[in-house]
């Protein structure tokens, strides 16, 4: 039995569960299109550009766990991918690019739309492979999904040639792999003589920290392992910002805050004193460990992979392997572990982490621009707890991940390796659309005015795919996290001015319901309305970026014993 190559990719597709297709068509990949136009099951998106395809493919394998699909034809097509895959690589998001390419005849040659696709792709993905004859097209596919979807999930590109997905002259007598197929290995626990000897440091230590790192917020099970230690075993933990929402409402009190980019929060403090750091999903590129370990604690690192040894990351001891097997296992192995003493004026490490509530800035006012602690504060009040929120990149991001409390797992998403401007709209479209059924609960994405035009023209595909986002715009006409760095840095700022469109008339023009917030005062009531429309609403915040300078500020250690 034969079939054409490109039917035996939609097989493909379906099998792997896909739902949604987010593209461009082009030449190169349009037979792949006009396979997918009349498929009962695939919902083929097509996007404004390939890199927010790339985006909204990585939210959606973000929030299910299984690869969201990009789709792209030949050169650059293909090379517009680049950031939405090595975005999607280091966030931990499961993703498979299709991208097209010229005839395999013309591989070699200076022809349209030639590109080596595939070396281009490489250091961006897990991996990436170029199809060569008809009978790899399942193999290949099958490949791309059990790649992506394993832990460290991230990025992989299958490269097609034309003339090898042409209809009617194209077969394969190698179909499709069933459904079970692309369902990846899971791994176990760590060898029972580490496990014990991880027992054994965590039981010596004094003052033990739990770090979370991103890679914990990937499954429930390993949400509950950390739950479970921390109940019978409630030593201090700090989050990463992509760690966001690891800890319950009801652990709160355990909770020193979110750490990054600057080493000056609660829980930078906080770990300065432990004699015991114990990273668990830790990636290294979310927080320089320069920045947080300079003494040279002792680590024990708990992830699915042996660490990447680095001056001031060089764990005495490593798990490797399920995270949730080895957090049950230690919690059941330890019968007490030392509880961090803080001294009465350590006490003031808690104290800061929430006192920024009953501020002035917190409190707002009346009239002027809106302070990020008050949009924060009345945001935070408002919203529904299991809202799925989203930052761009920008000052925005960083007053966020610091102020806003998630206490669920991704429900909080934000790119912080690669720190991608532009993430935030297209990630709420692929959140949106991955809820069952598709836009049933409101997503809220934020950004700066300088974020959110890398990626505007997708909000018109918001609103044409029904999805039911609120964006909102903290705008100050400028690219401010940029400018406040060089401020501090040269003494004055350079390329950093924007500003020039109306936000509310784009909107409009977009079918989407756009609202202004000129003034302090009117943040309340236009919020509610914003967050209360259902469908497609842009807010444009005049936003009050005047003490962003306090961000990178030095902060005094307080005392601990």
């Amino acid at each position: 039995m034969t079939k054409d190559t490109v039917d035996i990719l939609i097989d493909s597709l379906k099998a792997a569960g896909v739902k949604y297709v987010f593209g461009v068509p082009g030449a190169k990949i349009d037979s792949v299109f006009n396979a997918l136009i009349d498929h009962p099951d695939i919902k083929l998106v097509v996007c404004r550009h390939e890199q927010n395809a790339a985006f909204i493919a990585a939210a959606m394998g973000k929030v299910t766990g299984r690869p969201g699909v990009c789709i792209a034809t030949s050169g650059p097509g293909t090379s517009n991918l680049v950031t939405g895959l090595v975005t999607a690589t280091d966030e931990g998001a499961p993703v498979v690019a299709i991208v097209g390419s010229v005839k395999r005849s013309q591989s070699l040659q200076r022809t349209h739309q030639s590109l080596r696709g595939a070396d281009l792709l490489a250091p961006v993905t897990k991996k990436v492979v170029s199809a060569v004859v008809e009978d790899q097209v399942a193999e290949i596919m099958l490949d791309a999904f059990r790649v992506a979807a394993a832990s460290p999930p991230g990025a992989t590109a299958v490269s097609l040639p034309i003339d090898l997905m042409t209809p009617a002259k194209s077969t394969s007598t190698v179909t499709a792999f069933p459904a079970e197929c692309f369902i990846p290995p899971k791994y176990g626990k760590s060898p029972e003589t580490t496990l014990q000897a991880a027992a054994d440091l965590i039981s010596a230590a004094k003052a033990p920290v739990l770090f979370l790192g991103m890679r914990v917020s990937e499954s429930d099970d390993t949400i509950s392992a950390v739950h479970g230690f921390l109940r019978k075993h409630p030593v201090p933990v700090v989050e990463t910002f992509q760690a966001a929402g690891a800890i319950s409402k009801e652990l709160v009190h355990l909770f020193y805050g979110r750490i990054g980019l600057f080493s000056n929060q609660p829980g930078d403090q906080l770990l300065q004193h432990a004699d015991l750091v114990i990273a668990i999903g830790l990636d290294q590129a979310e927080y320089d460990a320069n920045m947080w370990n300079a003494r040279g604690t002792t680590i024990l690192h708990v992830d699915i992979q042996p660490a990447d040894f680095v001056a001031h990351y060089k764990p005495k001891i490593e798990l490797v392997g399920s995270l949730a097997d080895n957090m049950t296992d230690l919690t059941s192995r330890l019968d007490t572990v030392a509880r961090l003493q803080l001294t009465k004026p350590g006490e003031a490490i808690r104290t800061n982490m929430w006192e920024w509530q009953n501020s002035p800035e917190a409190s707002g006012r009346s009239t002027g621009p809106v302070h990020p602690l008050h949009f924060i504060r009345l945001f935070q009040s408002i919203i529904d707890p299991s809202t799925t929120v989203i930052s761009d990149v920008g000052s925005v991001y960083i007053w966020l991940c610091r102020y806003f409390y998630s206490y669920a797992r991704r429900t909080f998403l934000m790119s912080n390796v690669q720190q991608t401007l532009g993430v935030a709209m297209p990630w709420a479209i692929g959140v949106s659309l991955s809820q069952t059924p598709p836009s049933s609960k409101k997503v809220v994405s934020i950004s700066g005015d300088g974020g959110f035009m890398f990626s505007s023209q997708e909000l018109v595909t918001a609103v044409q795919q029904g999805c039911n986002i609120t964006h909102f715009i903290w705008n100050d006409g400028k690219y401010n996290m940029v400018e406040f760095q060089e401020v501090n840095k040269y003494g004055r700022s350079s390329g950093v001015d924007l500003g020039g469109v109306d936000f509310v008339k784009l909107a409009d023009s977009m079918g989407a319901k756009g609202l202004r917030v000129s003034s302090a005062g009117d943040l309340e009531a236009v919020m509610k309305e914003a967050l209360a429309y259902d469908g497609v609403c842009l807010v444009d915040i005049e936003i009050d970026y005047s003490q962003n300078h306090n961000l990178m500020m030095d902060l005094v250690t307080s005392d601990v014993s």
